[in-house]
């Protein structure tokens, strides 16, 4: 990969416009969740403190083009500012002529945050003029927001072509994190991908099997995948019927990449709090129950597949983690993959919602190489897709 990170820029008396993803989670003003804000902090700081006229912009919610206040940014800036120790001004808009006054107005140093650029349907439409509008009296357009990275919408695309351009800081990471993972990988390399469905995650698996070493199968996709090798899967599995012949082909056409699959299963009577968990060998789990984890010699055969590994890309838990005792053998491989990384015998990378939760609960989180806060963006880098809010970084 090739692109310009903020090391390449002279920031003095420039203009810079920086797309965050600062989308965070928040009920009712209150925002629960500061890790995306918390992790653009660096890049801000960093131009802000080179002299750089800061202009930080993002989109908040799904306003669908409309200008609605319950998606207004303005109850960002005291977090904002509170993260980043830095004076910020909220703009109750992203172009147009109190926009164009505020940026005239700053000195060097200076941070502007503007408002919800999904405003505007142009945005989402990567409309050619919108982003001419966002461009407008901008020396350097910066992204820093990987997390939206798999859009092409005009702050994420289209605005790059019409300036010097580069990733920020959490870019720069996300990026040099998923080449360490799969990009160029040190070897020998495992993913570990869990899921419901087979169908959801078809490209994913059909790209990993030609870049890693051993890909490890779990969560409900896995009923199918053991389905496709005729054990018997009870009524109250998760097994995609129509999934079953995808599910053979990936591992005929697996190649050298070993594919792993649990050998027991945990399950409950119904699903829910409050189930007692039982466990039995994946071809004798009784008719009519529900499948809830793997089971404890999965595990330990999943954490002596990865000891055995350099590195690893995880998406996706093994089991119904949200609900004890559920969450038992996700922590299990957590923790391993906590220690091994801590020892320096592994580069452990995660991403996807569900993940992330996963190793929060398991209070693993800070301890993994690099964990994505990156959602949709992640899972298409790691289906082998091209990101174009990377690639025009890359040109």
């Amino acid at each position: 990969m090739s692109y310009k990170t903020l090391s390449d820029f002279d920031f003095q008396g420039k203009t810079v416009f920086v797309r965050a993803d600062l989308n965070v989670p928040a009920k009712d003003g209150v925002i629960t969740d500061m890790t995306r804000i918390d992790r653009f902090v660096p890049t801000l700081k960093e131009i802000a403190e080179k002299g750089g006229k800061v202009v930080v912009a993002s989109h908040f919610g799904r306003p669908k083009g409309e200008k609605k206040p319950e998606f207004s940014m303005a109850f960002l800036k005291p977090a904002l500012e509170n993260a980043s120790g830095l004076h910020v001004k909220f703009v109750d808009d992203c172009i147009g002529e109190a926009r164009d006054e505020a940026i005239n107005a700053m000195e060097n140093g200076d941070v502007i945050l503007l408002e919800n650029l999904r405003f505007y349907a142009g945005e989402e439409k990567n409309d050619k003029e919108f982003a001419e509008s966002l461009a407008s009296g901008i020396d350097i357009y910066i992204n820093d927001a990987f997390s939206t990275a798999h859009r092409a919408h005009a702050s994420t695309e289209g605005m790059a072509h019409l300036l010097p351009r580069g990733a920020g800081r959490l870019m720069q990471e996300e990026l040099e994190a998923l080449d360490k993972a799969l990009g160029n990988p040190e070897r020998p390399a495992v993913a570990l991908v869990g899921g419901s469905k087979v169908s959801t995650k078809l490209d994913l698996l059909n790209n990993l099997v030609k870049k890693v070493d051993k890909l490890v199968i779990s969560g409900g996709m896995a009923h199918t995948f053991l389905a496709a090798k005729g054990i018997p899967m009870g009524a109250g599995s998760l097994v995609e019927e129509g999934m079953i012949d995808t599910a053979k082909s990936i591992m005929e056409n697996a190649g050298d990449c070993k594919i792993v699959l649990p050998v027991d299963l945990t399950w409950a009577d119904e699903f829910g709090e409050g189930q007692e968990a039982h466990v039995s060998d994946a071809d004798k789990v009784p008719a009519g129950k529900v499948l809830m984890d793997i089971g404890p010699k999965s595990a330990e055969e999943f954490i002596g597949v990865i000891e055995k590994c350099n590195t690893m890309i995880w998406n996706g838990p093994v089991g119904a983690f949200e609900i004890k005792p559920f969450d038992t053998q996700t922590n299990a491989i957590a923790r391993a993959v906590a220690r091994l990384t801590s020892e320096g015998k592994l580069t452990s990378v995660a991403g996807g919602g569900d993940t992330v939760s996963a190793l929060k609960k398991a209070g693993v989180e800070p301890d993994l190489t690099y964990v994505s806060a990156a959602g949709g963006a992640f899972l298409e880098w790691m289906e082998g897709k091209s990101l174009p809010g990377v690639a025009i970084l890359e040109k």
